[in-house]
Order: structure tokens, then sequence, then C-alpha cells
């Protein structure tokens, strides 16, 4: 059965390995064994057990040369891996760092509301007097307060012996007044007495 050109390309691709020409040593090394058994002379033979050794010696390189770019792959592989963690702990300290500078911005961020605040009460605070003198006003106010209840209370006993002194007056004017028109009664009856003898006499 025959081979596809793309099955022949893969077969030779898995035979010669890298790519180095490992196919064409290992059919180069089975010709010159087939040579060897088949030759004539001495001579031809030795010629062909040195062709062998050659292409076994290239084949011996060749896997030698393979053998080190793989364990080289090893350690680059190992390489990459270090360097992968690496990277992730270096992602996974850069979350923690900024995670850490988001809360620290908004602990700044009440530290300057609270500053705000702050500023905000000293100005109301500064435009109302210190507690000193505030007490100092309120002590001179109470004692203010405390002079005008004696003046009340002294006007209010001046009131009180007027309105008696006033409601003495009114008493004595009431009994004069009554005394008066009593006085005025008395003189009537006595003109009234006078003028009836003034007429009896006469007749």
């Amino acid at each position: 059965a025959g081979f596809s050109p793309d099955e022949v390309i893969r077969k030779r691709l898995l035979i010669d390995g890298d790519g180095a020409g490992d196919d064409r040593r290992i059919n180069l090394l089975v010709k010159s064994f087939i040579k060897w058994c088949h030759s004539g002379s001495q001579e031809e033979g030795y010629t062909q057990y040195q062709r062998m050794l050659s292409t076994l010696s290239q084949c011996e390189f060749s896997m030698g040369k393979t053998l080190l770019v793989y364990d080289m792959n090893l350690r680059e592989m190992e390489n990459y891996e270090k360097i992968y963690k690496d990277i992730e702990n270096s992602i996974a300290a850069a979350h923690e760092k900024i995670s850490e500078c988001k809360k620290q911005i908004l602990q700044a961020k009440r530290i300057r509301k609270n500053r705000q605040e702050y500023d905000a009460l000293a100005k109301v605070i500064q435009h109302h007097p210190d507690r000193h003198e505030t007490l100092k006003q309120l002590e001179a106010l109470g004692k203010e307060l405390q002079h005008l209840s004696h003046i009340k209370e002294n006007v209010e006993d001046k009131l009180e012996l007027r309105r008696k002194q006033f409601h003495v007056l009114l008493s004595t004017i009431h009994e004069l007044q009554q005394t008066l028109e009593n006085d005025e009664k008395l003189s009537e009856a006595e003109e009234s007495q006078e003028t009836q003898m003034e007429t009896e006499n006469k007749q």
C-alpha cells in the first residue's frame, strides 16, 4: 500500500527527530552493514567496517546532542516554572499592595473628612466667646439681676406704702366730706330756724 506525501513527511519527521539527518544515517548504516556482509575482499570489508564505525559515531554524537538538548529543555522548563511562580508571587504581592493602598486611601479620605469637619467646627467656635469670658459675662449678669431684684423689692415696698397712704388719704377725704355735708345741713337748719323766728316776730 502506498503512503500519501503527508504520511511520508510525518514518518520522516518521527524518525529524523529534530531534523538532524538521523534517518539518513540509519539508512547509511544499514547499507554499510549489508555491503560489509557481502564484501568480497578483506580491504573492502575493512572499508565498510570503518564506514559503519563512523556512522555509529555520528549517531552517538547526535544522540548525545539530543540528550543535551533534552536536559537543556528540562532545565529551561524548570526555569520557566520558577519564573512563572515568581510572576504569580509578584502578582499576588501586587494584589496585596493594591488592597493595602486602597485601605490607605480610604483611611486618608476619612482623615481628610474629619479634618474638614474639625476646621468647620473650629470656625464656628471662633465666632463664639471662650468659656472664661462667658463665665465672666454670666457672673456680671447674675450680679445685675440680683441688683435689679433688690430694686424691684424696694419699688414694690414703696408702692405698697403709697397705696396704704393713698387709702388713708381717701378715708380722710371721705370723712372730711361727710363732716362738710353735716356742717352744711346744720347751717341750713339754723338759717331755717332763724327765718321762722323772724317771721313770727313780725306777726
